[in-house]
């Protein structure tokens, strides 16, 4: 019988308005520093639609509503899961706030590329931007880590 797995739950959500822009946030954090979407870990006994929307608030100031899943992003470390469950929702209301998890601000969907983001966002952005992609992952061979986009 197999030893189930470790899993870590987070999530991210693109959060869009009609004029072409979305919602993105300066990490500050040395670990994963660089522009992002807004997002954070699930807590004990949150659905994970109630963790998105209470990450969303905490880091922007906006409430948002009826996020939809649109893709996943995983990896294995030291023998634990990450799971990343990314979001995408144009419903929101409220003024927008950063946090101390770094300055947010409006920025054009075309141009997301043209700005300092976090290492592996761009292949991530492909989930969010395209239906026919909805899982990012990383494949290892020999010592070189692979990003996978399916």
């Amino acid at each position: 019988m197999r030893t189930p797995e470790q899993v870590i739950f987070t999530n991210m959500c693109m959060v869009y308005d009609d004029k072409g822009n979305a919602l993105v946030q300066q990490r500050l954090d040395p670990k994963w520093p660089g522009v992002v979407f807004p997002g954070g870990h699930v807590e004990a006994g949150e659905t994970f639609s109630q963790a998105v929307i209470r990450e969303v608030k905490e880091e922007t100031g906006l409430t948002i509503r009826q996020p939809r899943l649109c893709g996943v992003k995983h990896w294995h470390r030291q023998g634990v899961r990450h799971v990343v469950l990314l979001y995408k929702t144009c419903e929101f209301e409220g003024e927008l706030t950063s946090s101390e998890e770094g300055p947010v601000w409006w920025t054009p969907i075309a141009t997301l590329s043209d700005l300092p983001l976090a290492n592996n966002f761009e292949n991530m952005l492909q989930v969010f931007l395209r239906d026919d992609i909805s899982e990012h992952t990383f494949r290892l061979e020999g010592e070189t880590w692979f990003d996978v986009l399916t």
